[in-house]
C-alpha cells in the first residue's frame, strides 16, 4: 500500500489508517473509551492510534475491525493490509540514531506529501543544500559531533532530497531571504558552490525558488521559518511544521492551516518574481568573487 504521489511512508499511512478507524469509530457511535476496553488499552491509545502517532497491532486492527462492525471481507482485507505496511520501517529508520523522534515524524511525512511549501530566514532550506554546505550547517555550534554522526546527518539531509528526483517527484515551492545568499556559510567556496547549485535546481519544473529581496518590507506574519505540506490523499489534512533548537509544531487544525496559507501566499507576492530569481542568484554569486 503506497501513497499515490510519493513514496507513502509508514507516516503517512499510520495517519490514513487512524483516520479511517476514527470515522468507523464514529459512525458506530462508539466513544474512544469503550474503543479503548475492546483492545484492552486506554483512551489515549486509541486517540493517538487514530492521529496516527503510534504504530498499529495487527490484532488491535482487527479487533477494533469486529467492534465497528466491518463486514465488508474486500475492506477489511484492504485495512489490515494497510496496517501491516504501516508498521514497515522507512528508509530514514537507519539514521534513527542521530534523527530526534520529532523530525523522525517529519521526514515521513516529508516522503509523502505531494507539495511542500517553506520560508527560510538563515539558511537554504535542507532540501536544496549541497554536501558540503549541509556539513557546515550541522557543524555550526556543535563542532563537537563525532565525524561519524556528522557524516550520518549529512547522508541524512542528502537522502531526503530524493523525494525531488523520485519518478514521480514532489513540487517545492522555496521563499528564501536575501540574506541567506549573502552569508558564508562554511565559507566562499561552499557558498560559491552553493549558490550554483540553486541556480541548477531552480531551473527543474517541480521546483520554485524565490528571493525576499533586502529592498522588500517583507511580510511580518510568520515570526519565522516554517513549512507547508500538502498530500495527494484526501485522508492526510494539510500541516504546518514549525522547527526550534529542541523540539517540532506540527499544525492540523484547519483554521492554523488557513492562517499560514494565507501568510505563504503574502510571502510570495512580496518576493521578487520567480523570473527575476536567476539575476539575484548571479549578483549574490558576483559578490562571492
Amino acid at each position: 500500500m503506497t501513497v499515490s504521489g510519493g513514496d507513502g511512508g509508514p507516516t503517512a499511512l499510520r495517519i490514513m489508517l487512524g483516520g479511517q478507524l476514527r470515522r468507523m469509530r464514529e459512525a458506530a457511535r462508539i466513544s474512544r473509551a469503550d474503543a479503548g476496553w475492546q483492545i484492552r488499552a486506554s483512551e489515549s491509545k486509541v486517540s493517538r492510534m487514530e492521529l496516527g502517532r503510534v504504530g498499529f497491532k495487527e490484532r488491535d486492527v482487527s479487533d477494533l475491525l469486529d467492534l465497528y462492525g466491518m463486514s465488508d471481507e474486500e475492506e477489511r482485507f484492504r485495512l489490515m493490509e494497510l496496517a501491516r505496511a504501516a508498521n514497515n520501517p522507512g528508509w530514514w529508520s537507519r539514521y534513527g540514531d542521530v534523527m530526534p523522534s520529532w523530525f523522525t515524524n517529519y521526514v515521513g511525512l516529508e516522503v509523502a506529501a505531494a507539495l511542500i511549501r517553506t520560508y527560510e530566514l538563515m539558511f537554504v532550506p535542507g532540501l536544496l543544500q549541497t554536501e558540503e554546505y549541509a556539513r557546515a550547517v550541522v557543524q555550526l555550534g556543535k563542532s563537537f559531533l563525532p565525524h561519524q554522526e556528522v557524516d550520518q546527518r549529512v547522508a541524512l539531509r542528502v537522502t531526503r532530497q530524493q523525494i525531488l528526483t523520485r519518478p514521480n517527484p514532489a513540487r517545492l515551492w522555496v521563499v528564501i531571504d536575501e540574506s541567506v545568499l549573502h552569508r558564508p556559510v562554511g565559507g566562499k567556496d561552499v557558498m560559491r558552490a552553493q549558490i550554483e547549485h540553486l541556480m541548477m535546481w531552480s531551473q527543474e519544473p517541480n521546483i520554485t525558488l524565490q528571493v525576499m529581496p533586502f529592498s522588500s518590507v517583507g511580510y511580518p506574519g510568520p515570526g519565522g521559518a516554517f513549512s507547508l505540506l500538502r498530500f495527494p490523499e484526501n485522508d492526510l489534512p494539510d500541516i504546518v511544521y514549525i522547527e526550534n533548537a529542541v523540539s517540532a509544531l506540527y499544525l492540523d487544525k484547519l483554521e492554523e492551516v488557513d492562517e499560514y496559507v494565507a501568510i505563504m501566499e503574502a510571502l510570495t507576492i512580496a518576493a521578487a518574481p520567480v523570473s527575476a530569481t536567476e539575476g539575484l542568484l548571479k549578483e549574490a554569486l558576483a559578490r562571492m568573487d
